[in-house]
């Protein structure tokens, strides 16, 4: 029995990437996960009975506020684990994950979520994200250290999954390396069909100004329809000055409430630019259509015509649009059950053990 480990950048947060680990912790339930840094209290109960082994950062001060301020150590806690006991090493990465050290005749097999953005796509990652100022002068000043250190790293990948054509590309862009796409999991159980819809369109996301919500606000205040957006962040006050009254801010809800909500929309708001995006499959899972701009992940999530449609310009008018042509169409709520019963946590996890018996891996 060959004996594996799990890697994760850190586990800080619950998000697409976390369910990523906790779907291969089902699959291998004895393998430790190794993380930098772990808050209990920010992730779901169920990792509290995983075997989380965390680096040297957990006491650094402040860590588990000011985590992003110590990127420069993450490469050294991840280079610090000893795993030459482990015949299988599974990293889920984004940044540093990939870079810890394996025995030799061991088999390394990264899932990307992505190169790391801040190195690779620095102008992209400073328009994209709310990081202190300091971080924004200190971080350049890093940039070719990290790029170097992550291409010498990464030659101790020995296979690559991507979770999205997107990344697929950028894999080979920065990398030079070939990839198997397998995309996330999707946990379909956790959503059933609606049979009760109301008259509300919906949002789903993290309130940041690259998600473009400000499209979906103008366009519905001048279309009048109802809009629930649920979530939070720091374009939320600008949000609200611009919103028109048919425009409800719900904040944070909790399961029960998000699974009601997206049963009972008439569809989904999808405006972002996304490298996979999983909120439109949770729609699709309830059986919901989503409108979304018809770039990058959407294109893989989202069947046009089937379950949902999209929008060629991130533009109120372009979305507009769209909506008037929703209003036209009829979808059939079974059906894009079944599409999105493609990306299921079962589907992930059958194409992870097939594609780790390809390589034989297992």
């Amino acid at each position: 029995m060959k004996k594996v480990a799990i890697v994760h950048d850190y586990l800080n947060q619950f998000g697409g990437a976390e369910r990523v680990v906790a779907a291969l912790h089902e699959i291998f339930p004895d393998a430790p996960i190794f993380t930098s840094i772990y808050n209990a209290r920010k992730m779901p109960p169920a990792f509290q009975k995983m075997d989380i082994r965390t680096s040297f950062m957990k006491k650094l001060p402040f860590i588990l506020k000011k985590f992003r301020h110590y990127f420069w150590l993450y490469p050294r806690a991840f280079e610090s684990f000893g795993l030459s006991e482990y015949d299988l090493i599974i990293s889920s990465s984004s940044a540093y994950a990939k870079g810890i050290i394996k025995r030799e005749d061991a088999i390394h097999v990264c899932y990307c979520h992505n190169p790391m953005r801040f190195a690779w796509r620095y102008d992209d990652y400073i328009k994209k994200e709310n990081i202190p100022w300091i971080a924004k002068k200190i971080l350049p000043l890093f940039l070719n250290s990290l790029k170097k250190w992550d291409l010498k790293r990464n030659k101790g990948v020995d296979f690559f999954i991507a979770n999205s054509s997107v990344v697929k590309n950028r894999i080979s862009q920065f990398y030079g390396r070939d990839s198997k796409i397998i995309h996330p999991p999707i946990d379909i159980d956790k959503f059933s069909l609606g049979t009760n819809q109301e008259n509300y369109f919906l949002i789903v996301s993290r309130l940041n100004y690259y998600k473009r919500l400000d499209i979906a606000v103008d366009a519905f205040s001048k279309l009048g329809l109802q809009l629930r957006i649920v979530g939070e962040g720091p374009a939320k006050p600008d949000l609200i000055k611009k919103a028109a009254t048919n425009i409800d801010f719900l904040g944070n809800v909790d399961d029960n409430r998000l699974r009601d909500l997206y049963a009972k929309c008439r569809a989904l708001i999808f405006t972002e630019e996304a490298d996979f995006g999983m909120v439109p499959l949770e729609g699709a899972a309830s059986g919901r259509p989503t409108i979304a701009f018809g770039r990058a992940g959407a294109l893989e999530t989202i069947k046009d015509d089937v379950s949902g449609l999209f929008f060629d310009e991130q533009t109120p008018e372009s979305l507009i649009e769209a909506i008037k042509r929703f209003e036209k169409m009829k979808f059939d709520k079974n059906i894009i059950r079944q599409h999105a019963e493609k990306f299921s946590k079962d589907a992930f996890k059958r194409k992870i053990r097939e594609f780790l018996s390809e390589i034989k891996a297992l």
